[in-house]
């Protein structure tokens, strides 16, 4: 709350931003950050919005996915190059997104599938406009593609679409937007590695892509879907975020189902078995937000506290290292 950033976990490329390039599985504050108001994490970097408009960086460059004209990484956030009036940023595998206070959106970084969004293949080290979009209400970044809500309540996607992750019915990649089917009502959207849900503005779930762990929550196993099918059974939905194999919804009383993939327990149920339906989080009651990460999950709580569950090879869930089943805090970190 007082703008700073803390981050943990694994720190190969400086990716905690504190300077060095050690692992922690305790929260770590990111260096020279003050004025922060929203943070994204993608697969070995990450960006946060600033006050006054400006986005940083920090962590693996190797595709310009740092945003400040190089390919150098860097363990303390850079600035990206160019950016004034960002509103929000998506950090994705290699390339991250964000949307300007006019509704367009700028993307940077690896576009080898077309993730940019600018009618190009080439890779960017500095932000490009992507294509058409002028009514961009939020972006989220995934494995090669990325997806924008627009203010209509429609959703628009670019880059790779192998498995139907652009929504649009084909299979076919695009380097520049094109809209979902059938979404006229969508208020959020996350992309996960292969597959993306939207949150409805009537409280239920969408998602369409790949769906080799029963990531799209609606009861079939390893049948991808190139347009969007409803999640059963949530209905009073406030926020979504979809991680590699997984995906995880807040409710509007606080608690937080999750489905897909559940090789490291990231669906919080106290099983390592997966599921194709939501199933229930142990313990959370008092959710406001979560994000996903490859096999972790991390929830905000109204108390400011955090709570993590999963994978924990990296130190990712902020504390000792072994796999949890069930939510637990994040050591020493109140966000409030």
């Amino acid at each position: 709350s007082d703008g700073r950033v803390s981050c943990w976990g694994g720190n190969s490329f400086g990716q905690l931003g504190n300077g060095t390039n050690t692992s922690s599985a305790v929260p770590v504050l990111v260096t020279g950050l003050t004025n922060a108001v929203s943070v994204s994490s993608g697969s070995y970097h990450s960006c946060a919005v600033l006050s006054d408009g400006r986005v940083s960086c920090w962590g693996g460059n190797s595709f310009g996915q740092l945003g400040n004209g190089t390919n150098t990484s860097s363990a303390v956030p850079v600035l990206v190059t160019g950016l004034t009036n960002a509103v929000s940023v998506s950090s994705g595998v290699y390339h991250s997104c964000a949307v300007l206070s006019d509704g367009r959106v700028s993307c940077w970084g690896n576009n080898r599938s077309g993730q940019l969004g600018n009618e190009a293949y080439t890779s960017s080290a500095i932000p490009v406009l992507v294509t058409g979009l002028t009514n961009a209400v939020s972006v989220s970044s995934g494995s090669n593609y990325s997806c924008a809500v627009l203010s209509d309540g429609r959703v628009s996607c670019w880059g790779n679409n192998r498995s139907g992750q652009l929504g649009n019915g084909t299979n076919t990649g695009s380097v520049v937007p094109v809209l979902v089917t059938g979404l006229t009502n969508a208020v959020s959207v996350s992309s996960g590695s292969g597959h993306i849900c939207a949150v409805l503005r009537d409280g239920r779930v969408s998602c369409w892509g790949y769906d080799g762990y029963g990531q799209l929550g609606n009861g079939t196993d390893d049948i991808d879907s190139a347009i969007p099918v409803l999640v059963p059974g949530l209905t009073n939905v406030v926020s979504i975020s979809s991680g590699y194999a997984h995906s995880c919804a807040v409710l509007s009383d606080g608690r937080v189902f999750c489905w897909g993939n559940n090789d490291h327990g990231q669906l919080g149920n106290g099983t390592n078995t997966g599921s194709v339906v939501p199933v229930l989080v142990t313990g959370l009651t008092n959710a406001v937000s979560v994000s996903s990460g490859s096999g972790h999950i991390c929830a905000v709580l109204r108390d400011g506290t955090a709570s993590c569950w999963g994978n924990n090879d990296s130190g990712q869930l902020g504390r000792w290292r072994r796999n949890v089943v069930i939510p637990r805090f994040v050591l020493q970190l109140n966000v409030n």
